[in-house]
């Protein structure tokens, strides 16, 4: 290990890289500036850093939260002062939401410039507000401070960024001149002297063992008597930021033998092969005559929210005697006030320890007439999808689905995508890891936190986005240009705001196109060409399948644009729902 000592501010910022890199915080997202100069150049120093450069703090700061969400480390954003750190506040507002580990670093001036006008300052002390889980407003380097100061303020950063209360931690970084490494003929010796040990070894100045957290054997036991007396059991799955849960959760939920209504964020909605999985449950629950007769009397909820409102209504109409969530936070996830007991543990050891208590149940009658009915409506979106030679928004998240590779990952972006893959996604596709903002379900940063979420997981991921979530990162195609890790954007170009179509404001034509659905009339064939990406433009089924193939074997970032007739698609999107729920009468 070789610290920069050519003045105190490289000194301090060689130091606390350092201490990330030893905590295993080693993903640095920066952006150019004159303040943060002592921290780039400290990570660029560093031989144990990898870095991702972009111009814009706001795509920055997203691509830092897709890593986060695939890994859950911090990445650590750098930047300069001014409006570069107020940029970072949408990512910053979902890394909260969702309780994604995000490291903020900001330069800033010295404390006797800050209120003078000076030049590019403004005031960054706790300029994020709650939304960061700890803020420390780090002082200019000083001889009088020791360096164990620096450890282990970064140390608890670090901690803070982490655990079942975790989430983004800003650390704003004051710098007086020089701000470059040139050397001011300081011996550091004597400076260093308190910390000689750490300097010896590898090691984070500061360990941190997180608590265990388990359900009572008291809590286990009461659980598992409702559970084994329940005869109309619903399981419900919501996002599942653990992805080492999967195998515990598959255990329990094929011990209790009940239907499972999985959204798309868990990670158990696509390549099912249990046949508990109800396959487009937001169907079924939009239906009234299935939902009366499907009423259960438990619901098992595992996980966070949910995408569906339609099964939320449902699950809110049913009045369930118990509703029971298990969940690894304290954060009330909890709508419609339904939740009747609240377990706050490690999801997987609960269900690992009920899967133990638990006898293997039969099919009950509830479960078959679930999988009856969820049969005959896939049975009618099938040949729908299979003979159906027109693209629209239905069939491409189904044709996604079926043809991505197991290798590959998949992004949402909020609005429709994430919706029309939730309901017509098939099952029998790969299952591939699967992200969306959900915190703030903003459409905002989707690109760039796309790309993070490929450098998090070290694979290709196809990005599934509409026109205006597209038209809003536009910036972020830079990723694309670069990133290791090839993105195969699908952008569903309706020329406007599609969700509108589905919400009342439809009904009042005087506001509805102009305000609402706002149309663009652009297309997306020459950005792909600024930023030297490949571009395809199919307009059928068949040469969507085909292209898509093509793309994804190739690896190499690529924009596929689907033109879709907003009209033609919302009709026939209604016409679908109301042939499915007719097949299941």
């Amino acid at each position: 290990m070789k610290l920069l000592e050519s003045n105190l501010n490289s000194l301090w910022a060689s130091l606390l890289v350092e201490e990330l890199v030893r905590n295993g915080i080693d993903y640095f997202c920066l952006a150019p500036g004159s303040r943060c100069t002592p921290l780039t150049v400290a990570v660029a120093s560093n031989p144990n850093t990898t870095e991702s450069l972009h111009y814009d703090e706001r795509g920055l700061a997203f691509h830092a939260l897709g890593y986060g969400r695939a890994t859950r480390r911090p990445a650590v954003v750098v930047t300069t002062s001014g409006t570069a750190a107020a940029n970072l506040m949408p990512a910053v507002i979902e890394a909260s939401m969702e309780r994604i580990p995000l490291l903020l670093l900001t330069g800033d001036r010295p404390p006797e410039l800050r209120d003078t006008t000076a030049n590019q300052t403004i005031d960054q002390v706790k300029i994020f507000g709650d939304y960061v889980r700890w803020f420390v407003d780090l002082p200019c380097p000083n001889r009088r401070i020791s360096p164990t100061f620096v450890l282990t303020t970064f140390d608890q950063a670090i901690h803070r960024c982490h655990g079942a209360t975790g989430g983004p931690v800003h650390i704003n970084c004051m710098f007086r001149e020089p701000l470059v490494p040139e050397s001011q003929g300081e011996d550091f010796t004597g400076y260093l002297k308190p910390i000689s040990g750490w300097a010896e070894n590898k090691l984070p100045y500061t360990e941190y063992i997180a608590p265990e957290r388990t359900a009572g054997p008291e809590t286990l036991e009461r659980l598992s008597n409702v559970l084994k007396r329940t005869a109309r059991g619903l399981v419900v799955i919501g996002g599942i930021s653990d992805h080492k849960a999967h195998p515990a959760l598959d255990a329990l939920i094929k011990k209790l033998n009940w239907p499972v209504c999985a959204d798309i964020t868990s990670g158990f909605r696509l390549g099912d092969c249990s046949g508990l999985i109800v396959i487009g449950s937001d169907v079924l629950a939009r239906n009234q005559a299935f939902s009366k007769t499907h009423v259960p009397e438990v619901v098992l909820h595992l996980g966070g929210r949910i995408v569906s409102k339609h099964v939320e209504a449902f699950l809110h109409k049913s009045k369930p005697s118990e509703y029971i969530l298990i969940s690894d936070n304290p954060k009330r996830h909890d709508p419609l006030h339904e939740v009747t007991l609240k377990i706050e543990a490690d999801i997987a050891s609960v269900c690992f320890a009920l899967t133990k208590r638990l006898d293997s149940q039969q099919t009950t009658p509830y479960l078959s007439s679930w999988q009856e009915k969820m049969h005959s409506a896939r049975k009618v979106f099938q040949v729908f999808a299979d003979h159906e030679s027109k693209l629209s928004e239905p069939v491409v998240a189904h044709l996604v689905s079926q043809n991505i590779l197991p290798d590959h990952g998949l992004f949402l972006a909020n609005s429709m995508p994430v919706r029309d893959m939730d309901s017509f996604a098939g099952s029998n596709g790969a299952l591939v890891p699967v992200g969306v903002n959900r915190g703030a379900s903003g459409i905002d940063g989707t690109i760039a936190t796309a790309t993070g979420f490929a450098a998090g997981f070290k694979r290709p991921v196809t990005l599934l986005i509409g026109d205006i979530a597209f038209l809003h990162d536009l910036n972020s195609l830079n990723y694309l240009s670069n990133s290791k890790y090839p993105i195969t954007a699908i952008v569903i170009n309706n020329n406007g705001g599609g969700i509108f179509s589905h919400l009342p404001i439809a009904c009042f034509e005087q506001f509805f196109e102009r305000y609402f659905v706002t149309p663009h009339d652009l297309t997306f064939e020459k950005a792909a060409g600024m930023y030297g990406l490949s571009y395809y433009h199919p307009e059928t089924r068949q040469e969507f399948v085909s292209c898509y193939q093509k793309v994804i074997e190739s690896r190499s970032s690529t924009i596929v644009e689907v033109t879709i007739d907003r009209k033609t698609n919302h009709a026939l999107y209604t016409q679908l729902i109301t042939d499915m729920h007719g097949a299941m009468e």
